[in-house]
């Protein structure tokens, strides 16, 4: 099979991860902290077939973006791409035959902004 060579030419997103980001003693505050910055993506098209599998899970996928592949990057995290908009991560795959090693984050775009630490 061959072997398709991949671009990162739409953009940078940024990956957060939702923590208390309180100073100590005060009252909890879920905030985002910064796991993996300047990542260079793709923007790829969100098929039929996704889109409305998702739907039925009752998400909707604002965004399919392709990253160089990270390990820790989960759907626990949050992306911020370069207009500020932030999205949730709902799905994270590692498509084949792709070099150099990457992978497809499906976004939700987040209706309630959290605060940046």
């Amino acid at each position: 099979m061959q072997q398709q060579t991949q671009q990162f030419n739409d953009g940078i997103v940024n990956i957060y991860e939702a923590e208390n980001i309180a100073n100590k003693g005060e009252m909890p505050k879920v905030g985002l902290a910064l796991k993996e910055g300047s990542l260079r993506y793709e923007e790829r098209t969100v098929g039929m077939s996704r889109f409305y599998s998702a739907l039925q899970e009752k998400i909707k996928i604002s965004q399919l973006i392709r990253v160089p592949r990270i390990n820790k990057v989960s759907t626990q995290d949050v992306a911020i791409l370069h207009d500020g908009t932030q999205y949730e991560i709902k799905q994270v795959q590692y498509p084949p035959n792709v070099k150099p090693e990457c992978m497809d984050l499906s976004l939700e775009r987040l209706e309630t902004i959290y605060e940046i630490e």
